[in-house]
């Protein structure tokens, strides 16, 4: 794998963390229910985080000569909570084994830099892979 084509994955993750922006906004607006109350105020922390990793990674594309992309993949409607909520959970682990693969192909590329600056992306969608699994009881 070359730079370029790191980048090009880079942009991948940028879109899916545009899609969990938009996606926790629709959920934590449009799920009801009192079983679901806390699962919403930890479905806006994440929303944040998100924010966050978007961040991150823009500006790791922009630090290796790429453009960030701008790109927003379709997010799916979902009328049911459960439903959404395992929407979220198979969004967050897909990226969650994006950035075990991206951290892994910094290293390789001989970005340490790019790779640290990715950790805590890791961990934090681990964290959310876990509280979603937590609140779908699996």
């Amino acid at each position: 794998m070359d730079q370029h084509s790191f980048i090009a994955l880079l942009n991948e993750d940028l879109e899916s963390e545009y899609r969990s922006i938009v996606q926790y906004t629709q959920h934590t607006t449009t799920i009801k229910g009192a079983e679901y109350q806390s699962i919403i105020e930890e479905l806006k922390a994440h929303l944040h985080q998100e924010l966050e990793h978007a961040t991150t990674l823009a500006g790791q594309i922009a630090f290796l000569g790429g453009t960030p992309s701008v790109s927003v993949p379709t997010i799916p409607s979902v009328p049911d909570g459960a439903e959404a909520l395992q929407l979220d959970l198979d969004l967050e682990t897909a990226q969650l084994e994006r950035y075990r693969e991206r951290v892994s192909q910094a290293m390789d590329l001989g970005l340490p830099d790019v790779a640290e600056a990715l950790r805590p992306l890791l961990q934090q969608t681990q964290d959310h892979v876990m509280d979603l699994q937590g609140a779908l009881a699996k």
